[in-house]
């Protein structure tokens, strides 16, 4: 079976969600066009990533910050419903970041939407990065999930949640053939690239898997609108590395390092057997009676009603946030490395 997927470079219109979103469907119709079914967009990109959070100190990122509030996107809702009609249309799956708003707190949402246009997963980033505490609320374990979709199983991650070595693990034990990883772009400078590169070709040898990143890229004028002082726009350029790899870690196209584009290439899902016939971590490769992993995937939700006192169980012992029904969720899941 071959998949052909789309990793976007793209450039966020800075605090328009609508500009935003205009330029994700454009992409997904262009991509879709050249025969992509998978289609991986980078971190947090509807809005938009807020870089503020990185170069503005604490005290003063309150009108940013209430900006961002204002663009985020509710899940479900128009944003959603858009990109979910143009994965239909296209009959492509689709893997999209966002500023996700929920009530009174903000969440780095990954979505990923099957070909029928069915929102499939919407996980929360389970700890937001350094400066992305004061913006970001934090997931829970139920988002740790990979899903059957038209491509394949497909699992996804964002940034730096690739150096929380048991939250690949977990993607890993779900037996996950196609990989979205997403990382903000524009960000920290050559290194961050560097480092995101290494990081990417490792999850890929170790899950015998293919992974598709995508990276954000601002504009030199963005880059100035964001940071009026010089020596502060240096924190705001390079760091993008849009790539997609195979089981064996090569990249199957040369990566996207500036600029806006779509990364193309021809996922042979035969290389996941091939890779695992090697080194299957899950399976003949592990040793569960030494080494296994935990995961509680129930949701966390603030408030929940007992079931004796409600005469039953009720909603509010569901995740208030979670959007998709998930039936063979159990409450702490041991994934023994054998599975």
């Amino acid at each position: 079976m071959i998949v052909r997927a789309a990793a976007v470079q793209l450039a966020p219109v800075l605090h328009d969600r609508a500009g935003t979103l205009e330029k994700v469907l454009g992409a997904i119709d262009d991509a879709a066009g050249r025969g992509a079914e998978i289609i991986v967009f980078p971190e947090t990109i509807v809005p938009y990533y807020p870089y503020f959070s990185f170069i503005t100190p604490a005290a003063q990122m309150g009108p940013e910050h209430l900006r961002l509030y204002d663009q985020a996107v509710r899940v479900p809702g128009p944003e959603t419903a858009a990109v979910a009609g143009a994965a239909r249309a296209k009959g492509v799956v689709v893997l999209l970041g966002v500023t996700e708003r929920d009530n009174g707190t903000l969440y780095n949402a990954q979505l990923l939407f099957d070909a029928t246009g069915e929102l499939v997963l919407k996980r929360r980033k389970i700890t937001p990065t350094y400066h992305e505490r004061m913006v970001w609320g934090q997931g829970d374990g139920s988002g740790l999930r990979v899903v059957q979709t038209r491509v394949g199983r497909v699992g996804a991650l964002a940034c730096w949640e690739h150096y929380n070595p048991l939250a690949r693990f977990a993607l890993m034990a779900q037996h996950e053939e196609i990989h979205c990883s997403q990382f903000p772009g524009s960000l920290v400078g050559q290194i961050f690239a560097d480092q995101m590169e290494v990081t990417i070709r490792q999850h890929a040898l170790e899950a015998a898997a293919f992974v598709i990143n995508a990276t954000a890229w601002l504009t030199e004028a963005q880059v100035e609108s964001l940071a009026p002082e010089g020596p502060l726009r240096n924190a705001l350029r390079g760091g993008c590395c849009t790539a997609i790899v195979s089981p064996e870690g090569r990249h199957l196209a040369p990566p996207l390092t500036e600029g806006e584009g779509v990364l193309l290439a021809d996922l042979d899902m035969a290389l996941v057997t091939k890779r695992k016939r090697m080194m299957d971590s899950v399976g003949h490769y592990a040793r569960p009676e030494l080494l296994s992993l935990l995961i509680d995937s129930q949701p966390k939700p603030v408030m929940r009603e007992s079931a004796a006192e409600a005469g039953g169980t009720t909603d509010a012992d569901r995740s208030a946030n979670d959007a998709i029904a998930e039936p063979d969720r159990g409450a702490a899941v041991a994934w023994a490395a054998s599975r």
